[in-house]
């Protein structure tokens, strides 16, 4: 395995996991599993405008870069030399 197929898994996986507390911490539009575990019952004081809009922009920013760790990992995959068993 090359090193940066190794450094390309692991910042997959941190990705992965970063990326699912990010989408974690938005606020539920309403109607959602987030109104059934007790979501619904705020009235915004989790979080102002900005914050929210901040945080939509570092998750963009997070899945982009996942995105682009899936698919350079799968053009290593595709265009590694095969080596005969």
């Amino acid at each position: 395995m090359t090193a940066l197929r190794i450094v390309l898994m692991v910042l997959l996986a941190l990705t992965s996991l970063f990326l699912t507390l990010l989408i974690l911490l938005h606020k539920g539009k309403g109607g959602g599993l987030s109104d059934m575990f007790g979501g619904g019952m705020s009235t915004s004081a989790g979080s102002s405008g900005v914050a929210e809009r901040n945080l939509n922009r570092f998750t963009i920013a997070v899945a982009l870069v996942w995105a682009s760790v899936v698919v350079l990992l799968g053009l290593i995959e595709r265009f590694e030399p095969t080596t005969p068993s």
